[in-house]
């Protein structure tokens, strides 16, 4: 293979990865896991290994087949799938991408001021998406198609119960509301659980998916975006309600989330019930030290950091990858991956680095 990447074989098994993640004892092998690759990271991979070969590009299953290809290619045991057109309207801001494979159109982000829902009238006129509307195709492809050494984790478009707070009504319009109209935070709060209820029951009625995965971001570098006490009102209920409806189903119920969240880790792990936390950054909580302190109870999944994959050569990530495994592989419960994403400013063979000297391990 290029540049020497991936001499060692690798057969997927979601059963294994299942395992891991469940921590019922050491795994034969590494398991990798990512939140997402970027598309731009996607699209050289794909041109480099040759993966699209023999797909036509306008087959309609064309990014189902392509996921796949990608995954299977990297070392995954799963594709990430959820409902196919569920979406709900925000305010955004574009800026131009300063990325060395920068995104055409320029990278996006949410206006923290104000978003479309900042009075009761918003609210009531706001077009709330009906889950049992939203098309299945994508899940019904891989339930018939996904190879049978790889599942579906259920992800994307749902649980994002704290981050749509702060999106629908902007971060500085929700700060003023927790003390000035709590009553409409808590419809919010109330429409996203009764929401995200019907996606997950549905995303589950497919055997194909094997683990749930929420990503909800509750914090920042220093602490809790919002109090811990307000996200035990607002936004945790609705994750124990994920975790409830996955274990009921027997899947695992992973969380994303980025920053500190030290003063509900507890609540997390006690309360909702999560089986894995993801997202580590070195400055907040590097995961060697998250593995000493939860490891025992939950999974610990990435943690090599993304500032550092952008910053190391390739000897520097090797022996970090290996000092994460010494620690962490034993008993199970941990599976290789970046502190975050593939973002499109992380260089494409120090990705690659990390994932081949995990199939060495």
């Amino acid at each position: 293979m290029e540049n020497g990447y991936f001499s060692v074989p690798f057969t997927p098994s979601w059963e294994d990865l299942v395992d891991c993640i469940e921590r019922n004892g050491t795994p034969a092998r590494v398991h990798h896991i990512e939140l997402f690759l970027d598309d731009e990271i996607k699209a050289i991979i794909c041109n480099r290994f040759g993966l699209l070969e023999g797909i036509r590009e306008h087959d309609p299953f064309f990014d189902a087949r392509r996921e796949v290809r990608i995954q299977r290619f990297l070392g995954y045991d799963y594709v990430r799938c959820g409902l196919d057109d569920f979406d709900m309207p925000l305010v955004r801001l574009s800026v131009t991408d300063t990325a060395e494979i920068g995104r055409v159109g320029g990278r996006e982000f949410i206006n923290e001021k104000a978003g479309p829902i900042t009075s009761w009238e918003e609210f009531e006129k706001y077009p709330w998406p009906d889950p049992g509307t939203c098309r299945t195709t994508s899940l019904e492809w891989y339930e018939k198609n996904l190879p049978d050494d790889m599942c579906v984790i259920g992800s994307g478009g749902f649980a994002h119960f704290a981050e749509y707070l702060s999106w629908l009504m902007g971060y500085e319009t929700l700060c003023y509301a927790l003390c000035e109209n709590r009553g409409l935070v808590d419809a919010i709060s109330r429409k996203l659980e009764d929401i995200y209820d019907a996606v997950i029951r549905r995303i589950l009625e497919f055997e194909r998916v094997k683990i749930i995965w929420g990503s909800d971001d509750m914090g920042f570098r220093g602490g809790p975006l919002i109090s811990p006490d307000d996200l035990r009102e607002f936004v945790l209920p609705g994750h124990k309600l994920m975790s409830d409806l996955s274990h009921q189903a027997g899947r695992p119920y992973l969380l994303h989330s980025c920053g500190d969240l030290g003063m509900i880790m507890e609540d997390l792990i006690g309360m909702v019930g999560i089986d894995a936390r993801h997202s580590f950054e070195d400055t907040i909580e590097d995961v060697l030290t998250a593995h000493q302190r939860y490891g025992d109870r939950i999974a610990i999944l990435g943690g090599i950091d993304v500032d550092f994959l952008c910053r190391s050569n390739e000897p520097q990530i090797r022996n970090r990858v290996r000092q994460t495994l010494d620690q962490c592989m034993p008993g199970g419960g941990y599976c290789l991956g970046s502190g975050n994403s593939i973002a499109n400013y992380i260089p494409v063979d120090n990705y690659l680095v990390m994932l081949d000297e995990g199939r060495r391990y």
